[in-house]
């Protein structure tokens, strides 16, 4: 499966941001799909994701915040961010694995590009 993650860009704080990661080659219905992100000298954090079992899951600094949705007939999964703050600004990524259900980066095979959020005060 080919991923491509696009709608980064610069944000007040506060403000909110809606970021998809388009697949192709496969529907990512068969896999276990999360949302990363990376800061400069630090791992890929996970953020959240959906498990092929169909559980939604998400770090603690992300409940209440963020939330992740598909539109199956587009094979396309979105991370709606609201209430950004500066220490959410980072490089997204949405990777796909096909375990059961992770919330490693490790043990995710497929990768998009990633997307970068900037969020300002």
């Amino acid at each position: 499966v080919q991923l491509q993650a696009s709608g980064g860009g610069l944000v007040q704080a506060g403000g909110s941001l809606r970021l998809s990661c388009a697949a192709s080659g496969r529907t990512f219905s068969g896999y276990t799909m999360g949302w990363f992100r990376q800061t400069p000298g630090r791992d890929r954090e996970f953020v959240g994701g959906f498990s092929r079992g169909g559980d939604t899951t998400y770090a603690e600094f992300a409940k209440g915040r963020f939330t992740i949705s598909t539109n199956n007939a587009k094979n396309t999964m979105y991370l709606q961010m609201n209430s950004l703050t500066r220490e959410d600004t980072a490089v997204y990524y949405c990777a796909a694995s096909s375990l059961r259900r992770s919330s490693w980066a490790y043990e995710y095979e497929y990768w998009g590009q990633g997307t970068l959020v900037t969020v300002s005060s």
